[in-house]
């Protein structure tokens, strides 16, 4: 072992919500752990969100910084989703995953292999396993998720998003996009600071939509339910790929093991991995514990199966337009409770999920438009318009 090193049970590299939860339930579990992250003690930016049921129980219920009975969804029909959803509290989040009895190094990684991290100091930690959740790789061209988010004080918008109340997606022709432009929803929660966020979104498309349009997206929205921006108001921005997949069956035995949206727990269609990522740690943990491979534990063959399914799911959202991706969420919105949870949040019904995706695609109408769905007509629909975007948005 090299001068300086240190030697732990479990070494955990990047503490967003994710790795620091990792590292804080390994060690409560008696494991050794060290943590390596530049800025450890940096509460997050995102807004993290979660359907209730998926927390698990281990976690505090402060973390929750606003409730949302049921939510709303519009399509060409107003629909509320029976299901409790929270927005989390990020300091409360941080502080309810302790690093105590973390030993903590503040610098950067400079390479990583499966049991070795080698530090900016040039110093070593060696480990029984090394976990890798620093996060999503550029995304380039591949399917995307962006937004962009304003902040907007509670009172100025209750006419539009009132207390409790919440806009999971919102499809209303009310962003100034025309069917030509690659489609965005809204979303729009309240933060539980006395803010309500105000989100344009697009999932799948090629390369994403930039913050410009995005923006001028949402802006064109609040317009047209009367509300102005003083453009002192906070936003938050996100742009990352929505197909990053699960580690190998048969995996690098030299490599670190990629853990959260790293890892294949980023939701190909929804874009969200923070609750799946905070429902599995344990199961990644129990795993250590008894000497078994964390990777196989986290992905048997069902829930590989399913995360497949999905990025066909992805695919066929990347290349619809707005007035098909209405009527598809239209579809989507009309399956049994059991049937949108195995889309939306259980890691492992390829059975309900099949069922879901074969019943939506057999449900949009025009029936013609089940072509795009299904890869059979626009399989890339998108890909110049969004290249070109790159290239000519301005750069403010």
């Amino acid at each position: 072992m090299a001068t300086g090193s240190r030697r732990v049970d479990v070494c955990v590299v990047g503490l967003g919500p994710t790795g620091r939860a990792l590292a804080h339930r390994s060690a409560q579990a008696g494991l050794r752990v060290a943590a390596v992250d530049p800025r450890p003690d940096r509460i997050w930016t995102p807004t993290y969100s979660a359907w209730l049921d998926e927390l698990p129980s281990w976690l505090p219920p402060s973390v929750v910084a606003s409730r949302i009975e049921a939510p709303t969804v519009w399509t060409t029909t107003e629909r509320k989703i029976e299901r409790p959803y929270v927005v989390l509290s990020k300091p409360r989040l941080f502080d309810a995953l302790p690093l105590d009895d973390v030993h903590i190094e503040a610098q950067r990684a400079t390479a990583l292999t499966a049991r070795r991290v080698t530090l900016a100091d040039g110093t070593d930690i060696e480990a029984d396993i090394v976990v890798d959740t620093r996060g999503l790789p550029k995304t380039d061209r591949r399917p995307a998720a962006s937004a962009h988010g304003i902040f907007i004080e509670a009172d100025r918008v209750e006419h539009y998003v009132g207390a409790g109340e919440g806009l999971l997606l919102d499809w209303r022709p009310e962003n100034g996009a025309t069917n030509d432009e690659p489609p965005s929803f809204l979303y729009s929660v309240p933060i539980g600071d006395g803010t309500v966020i105000f989100e344009e979104t697009t999932l799948g498309v090629p390369g994403g939509l930039t913050q410009h349009e995005l923006r001028r997206r949402v802006v064109t929205r609040l317009a047209a339910h009367g509300i102005s921006l003083t453009g002192d108001e906070p936003h938050e921005s996100c742009h990352y790929p929505l197909d990053q997949p699960p580690p190998r069956r048969f995996r690098d035995k030299e490599a670190a093991v990629a853990f959260g949206s790293r890892g294949g727990m980023m939701h190909p269609c929804t874009g969200y991995s923070v609750a799946d990522s905070l429902a599995l740690t344990d199961t990644f943990v129990d795993a250590l514990l008894s000497g078994t491979d964390p990777v196989a534990a986290l992905w048997p063959a069902k829930a590989r199966f399913v995360y497949w399914m999905r990025e066909r799911g992805l695919a066929g959202m990347g290349r619809l337009t707005t007035e098909q991706a209405t009527a598809m969420f239209d579809s989507f919105f009309r399956a049994s409770p059991r049937q949108q949870r195995a889309l939306l949040t259980e890691h492992a019904d390829p059975f309900g999920l099949a069922t879901v995706l074969v019943g939506t695609v057999a449900h949009t109408w025009p029936f013609r438009w089940r072509f795009d769905l299904v890869g059979w007509s626009n399989r890339n629909r998108w890909g110049k318009y969004t290249a070109q975007q790159q290239v000519s948005t301005p750069k403010s």
